[in-house]
């Protein structure tokens, strides 16, 4: 979640880079691909299920991998920000008293981290996951006992309710910024731009191509190795 300024100052400011492209795809495949493997699942179509599971599997190690090496706005240390912090910018979200941020404010920063350990708890619990006849698996379920394969799956079906959850409060403080605070959060992650506020602290957005090649063979080889079983 990232605060972009609208109003009076903020239509005098030029647009500014926000958050670079890799940010921006792995945010909207991420969408694209829950809804798919929720699709997938309860219409019992395993094969793509699972396909599904490891593209998103992919894209959380590039996510991470982006969160320490990536541009600065995707950066953890830019937005995981102590209670503080936190607090003080949850007492200003009251219209006249709000400071938009330059990127994940202290408060959406820690609900993508919420995000984030909801979906590996997902995929993760996925990977382990036996059906109850035993005759659908997840790839890594031969390094576990059915029982705990069962529980597995449990963990995985928890765990979707869980984010399903924080997806809807993403949903509602969305909805809560752009019709109460004036600012449109929707619009810079399809653009990549915004228009800070004036005077806002404005630093330059800029993401390395030798670190995102390096991100994506990462990502792949992990998702590639998990989806045999670590049997290579």
């Amino acid at each position: 979640m990232a605060s972009t300024t609208s109003g009076s100052d903020a239509t005098t400011m030029p647009a500014v880079p926000l958050w670079d492209l890799p940010t921006r795809v792995f945010h909207w495949a991420l969408v694209g691909l829950v809804a798919f493997s929720w699709w997938s699942g309860e219409n019992h179509d395993m094969d793509r299920h699972r396909l599904s599971g490891y593209t998103i599997l992919a894209l959380l190690v590039f996510r991470v991998f982006w969160g320490l090496f990536g541009s600065r706005t995707a950066r953890f240390s830019q937005f995981l920000k102590g209670p503080g912090a936190v607090l003080a910018y949850a007492r200003g979200l009251t219209g006249r008293r709000h400071a938009p941020a330059f990127g994940h404010n202290p408060m959406g920063g820690w609900s993508v981290a919420a995000l984030l350990l909801a979906l590996f708890a997902m995929v993760g619990a996925g990977l382990f996951a036996v059906d109850v006849d035993g005759l659908e698996s997840g790839p890594l379920s031969d390094y576990v006992s059915f029982e705990a394969g069962r529980q597995a799956a449990e963990i995985h079906e928890a765990a979707f309710n869980v984010l399903l959850a924080l997806v809807a409060l993403h949903v509602l403080a969305i909805l809560y910024y752009r019709f109460v605070l004036g600012t449109n959060l929707l619009t810079a992650m399809i653009t990549g731009k915004t228009r800070p506020a004036a005077g806002a602290q404005v630093e330059p957005v800029r993401a390395s191509p030798v670190a995102l090649v390096v991100g994506i063979a990462l990502a792949g080889a992990v998702a590639w190795a998990i989806s045999t079983g670590l049997r290579f």
